[in-house]
């Protein structure tokens, strides 16, 4: 997409090991990419890291607008403030990180979860706009203006936009599909199944090996797919089980939101193995008490990177209904459905992308 506003945004991809360091003008990276180790033991380094690793690329950049970048929560996000963080543990008690970079280079910083970003980007330049084209372009009267994104990775994260806006709900704990209840492990919560941790774990379980022997999830792909040494249907299984965790939550989530769903993180690249039975399972249906069948979500649920399911997507059920009193008529597309894809963009491309638009459009600048 073409952006008017070409002021520059410096950006931050933040992880528990490595901070890297950019800036992004007229929604393109704009200087080359800056990393710097986290050193989240240790506060006072950890802030000065920071600190110096903006310096660098604002030197780059000539100048900036603002700063916004996702960082991990639990945070005050609207406020800028830093919670207890797991994998930063130099933060816990709180610190006023955006007030703190705010007085030093003297523009606004906008903080955001990652997951948010994530599903920001996706709506703005991602699998969004790609499938309201497509729509169009099949003839479709269909349009979404919904998204739920969703990151497999370390952890199991999510984001929600809805018409443009990022939905961040009152306390920036909205969208935060990691804390829903696992289906499999009903006293504990879905990340314990939607994860790098989760796959492994059941790898180990499947196969009886010990879990310290387990590999990481990109060589359990190539097991299960079978380019590689290994138990391969306990690969599948761990892929699998993954898929069908994750889609008991996101059907709790698209019942609530009525959106389109995109997948992006690390274990995304393994798609093949859970996409299925994750679409599988939101489109499974509860029971009443006299157990007759009754559609979770009341949507059908496609899995877009399926070609003969993205083409009855697209397609819909679309019929010409007469305006009354008129010899008019209009369409009308009857079929109540949603979607999942995969990342349009690349989760860490999206993130950035939904960063920059985040602070242009709190600037007054719209995409």
């Amino acid at each position: 997409m073409e952006w008017r506003d070409k002021r520059v945004v410096l950006t931050l991809d933040a992880g528990g090991t490595n901070f890297v360091f950019g800036a992004m003008r007229g929604g393109d990276p704009c200087v080359e990419p800056h990393s710097r180790p986290s050193m989240g033991h240790d506060l006072k380094a950890c802030l000065a890291s920071i600190q110096e690793g903006f310096a660098e690329v604002l030197a780059q950049a000539g100048s900036a607008a603002a700063i916004s970048f996702a960082f991990p929560g639990p945070a005050d996000f609207p406020h800028g403030i830093i919670g207890d963080l797991s994998n930063l543990p130099g933060f816990r008690g709180g610190v006023p990180l955006g007030p703190m970079l705010e007085a030093h280079f003297g523009i606004p910083v906008f903080i955001n979860n990652d997951g948010d970003l994530f599903a920001y980007g996706e709506a703005i330049g991602g699998l969004l706009p790609a499938v309201n084209r497509a729509l169009e372009e099949a003839g479709s009267p269909k349009r979404f203006r919904n998204l739920f994104g969703a990151t497999f990775g370390t952890g199991f994260g999510g984001g929600l936009c809805h018409d443009g806006q990022l939905y961040l709900g009152d306390n920036s704990a909205g969208a935060e599909i990691w804390i829903s209840r696992h289906k499999l492990l009903r006293q504990s919560f879905a990340e314990e199944g939607v994860s790098i941790r989760a796959v492994r774990r059941v790898y180990a379980e499947e196969a009886g090996m010990p879990l310290a022997e387990v590999p990481e999830p990109k060589q359990l792909f190539e097991i299960a797919m079978g380019r590689a040494e290994g138990h391969q249907a306990a690969a599948r299984e761990a892929f699998r089980r993954l898929g069908e965790v994750a889609g008991d939550a996101l059907a709790q989530a698209v019942t609530l939101t009525d959106a389109l769903v995109v997948i992006g993180g690390g274990l995304s690249g393994a798609a093949t193995l859970f996409l299925p039975a994750l679409v599988k399972e939101m489109n499974a249906p509860l029971l009443t008490v006299g157990g007759q069948p009754v559609s979770r979500t009341e949507l059908t649920v496609f899995n877009l990177e399926d070609e003969a399911e993205r083409q009855v997507f697209l397609k819909g059920e679309v019929s010409q209904v007469p305006v009354p009193g008129t010899d008019h008529t209009v369409p009308y597309d009857a079929f109540k459905r949603t979607g999942v894809g995969l990342s349009r963009l690349g989760t860490s491309a999206a993130t950035a992308l939904g960063a920059y638009a985040y602070a242009l459009r709190r600037l007054g600048s719209a995409p």
